[in-house]
């Protein structure tokens, strides 16, 4: 009861605060020098993998994008994609760093995607027009079976940046700590299935939309 109670105040808090900071949408017409990659996604999948030296198989939660760039540019990319629950759990894209994960999607998606890349390993950099378009897999451990929504954020599609003032936190000076926000894809699910029947389990897509976070 005790622990129920302390995770209900916890998300109250968390939520009150994210309420008080108000972030900024991003630019309707964005400014000249600012650019945004156009993106195509994958329903996303799950995938059961053995991982060297863990004993039990491991489920994994993966997408697909593919990106073009028509900027009329090159342009840097430095992804930050995160899984965020309801239940406030926060995942980072797993970092397969042995690739058995991701050989393990590329096999299964060979003839759909045969240039099938890793984020973790993609260029930093997207060249111009339609024949440089590259399909990435962006990676997921499976996350908490209570949660009945889940977020994907994709971050560094877009240069688009904002700086504000935090509502709470005081640098040295005693002056507002300044936050950096970037414009970031979120796709937004629902879960269906049992919690206890997870290889059943389906994520149902809601909606996406742009967002600075």
């Amino acid at each position: 009861m005790k622990q129920r109670l302390f995770v209900g105040i916890a998300a109250i808090i968390l939520f009150t605060s994210v309420n008080a900071f108000s972030a900024p949408e991003p630019a309707v017409v964005p400014k000249a020098n600012q650019w945004t990659l156009n993106v195509v996604f994958t329903q996303p999948q799950q995938i059961v993998v053995k991982v060297p030296g863990i004993r039990k198989p491991q489920r994994f939660w993966y997408i697909i994008i593919t990106i073009n760039n028509d900027s009329g540019k090159e342009v840097p990319f430095y992804p930050n994609c995160e899984l965020v629950t309801d239940t406030l759990q926060i995942i980072p894209a797993y970092k397969d760093t042995r690739n058995i994960v991701f050989d393990k999607i590329k096999r299964r998606h060979k003839r759909k995607y045969p240039f099938l890349e890793s984020l973790e390993f993609a260029d930093n950099k997207i060249l111009q027009g339609q024949d440089n378009s590259k399909d990435l897999a962006i990676i997921w451990p499976d996350f908490d079976a209570k949660a009945r929504d889940i977020s994907l954020f994709l971050a560094g599609l877009s240069n688009e940046t904002v700086v504000v003032e935090h509502p709470t936190k005081k640098n040295a000076d005693g002056k507002p700590e300044k936050v950096y926000l970037r414009k970031t894809l979120d796709l937004q699910y629902s879960i269906s299935g049992d919690e206890s029947l997870r290889k059943s389990g389906r994520l149902v897509f809601k909606g996406k939309r742009w967002v600075m976070r």
